[in-house]
Order: structure tokens, then C-alpha cells, then sequence
């Protein structure tokens, strides 16, 4: 069995079409996506920030800078979660998002915690 590391934040995030929402005549498709953020590190941490990259599938993309997320700067002690929910809007029946978290440790320490290309589609356009 291998040690955690100090600093190790675990992101997970699912995406779904919300159809009532969107437009596709007008190339409006509209996606909700809930986050989870885990501490499996060995030092407390705050999100200062966040850094979203969308693609919106049409060759634009766009980048999202702000503080924290939802209005919060969730504080996270090791083996403690912070789950949230947002959405974006995009261009096409199929997009992508992929971003970081900014993160400052209690030891003074700043890193980024990466968040993994997930997909934004419509049911039945990917294979």
C-alpha cells in the first residue's frame, strides 16, 4: 500500500442534455453538469479559483476564469467531498469541457487540480 500524496484533489464530473432547455434550430444546446471534489490528500485545502476550456465543437472555444465556484470557496480537510452543480451552453450537439481548479493548501502550498475532458452530447450523436 502506497502513502497518499499531501496534495491530491480528486475531480469527477457528469454532464446531461437538457433538451426542454435548448434550441438546436437556433444552435443553442444547453448541458447541466454536477462536480464532485475529493481531498485524498494529506493536507486541508481550499479552491481559490477555477479555469473552465469549453469547446464549443464548432472551432470556437472559450475560457471561464472566476473565484471559487457556485458562489463558495470550499475548504476540504483530507477525506472530506464538496459536490456542486452548473451548466453551460454551447453551439453544437457536441461540445467538450476540461479545466483546473486552483487550489491552496493549509502548508502554504498552491497547485492546480485538473479536471479531465469530459463530453457535452446530445443522446444518440456520439458512437
Amino acid at each position: 500500500m502506497t502513502d497518499n500524496l499531501p496534495h491530491d484533489i480528486k475531480v469527477k464530473v457528469s454532464a446531461r442534455y437538457l433538451e426542454d432547455q435548448s434550441a438546436p434550430d437556433e444552435h443553442r444546446y444547453v448541458f447541466a453538469y454536477t462536480v464532485s471534489i475529493r481531498n485524498d490528500g494529506q493536507v486541508s485545502a481550499q479552491l481559490i479559483a477555477r479555469h473552465w476550456v469549453i469547446d464549443h465543437g464548432t472551432g470556437r472555444v472559450e475560457e471561464v476564469r472566476g473565484e471559487g465556484v457556485v458562489g463558495q470557496q470550499p475548504w476540504l480537510r483530507p477525506g472530506e467531498a464538496f459536490e456542486y452543480s452548473s451548466g453551460a451552453v454551447i453551439e453544437s450537439a457536441v461540445g467538450m469541457m476540461r479545466g483546473e481548479y486552483s487550489m491552496f493548501a493549509d502548508d502554504g502550498t498552491a497547485f492546480a487540480a485538473t479536471i479531465a475532458p469530459f463530453a457535452l452530447a446530445v443522446p444518440r450523436t456520439l458512437h
